[in-house]
């Protein structure tokens, strides 16, 4: 049994300026982990659903990632403003929201990005 019933993993990783891969810290991830936090508490379920600040989820170069488990449901290019829709939909309802969840053509993508940067 988990100790939350969705555990939200926000990718803050910062990487320097210069770097190939991107940083989910500079494209916004500690402001959408706060959104998310600001939700939750909002919603009063502090110690039922948990947003966490992560490090490198490996998708760098289509970030700010935000993971959401048990559900498994990966965002990519998530944006402030997205995170609303994500809580309401797929936290609140257990519907992910289509439009933003990383799919095979988002893989596809990171693959063909990750053979540029070799």
């Amino acid at each position: 049994m988990s100790k939350y019933d969705k555990h939200i993993f926000i990718c803050v990783n910062e990487r320097p300026d210069n770097s190939k891969r991107g940083s989910c810290s500079k494209c916004g991830g500690a402001d959408i982990r706060m959104r998310f936090v600001q939700l939750i508490n909002e919603y009063g379920l502090k110690g039922i659903i948990r947003a966490n600040k992560s490090g490198c989820l490996d998708v760098c170069e289509l970030g700010p990632v935000v993971v959401i488990y048990p559900d498994a449901v990966w965002y990519t290019k998530v944006k402030l403003n997205d995170v609303d829709e994500i809580f309401n939909s797929n936290i609140l309802n257990n519907k992910p929201v289509k439009s933003l969840t990383a799919d095979k053509n988002t893989w596809n993508e990171l693959q063909l990005l990750k053979e540029m940067e070799s």
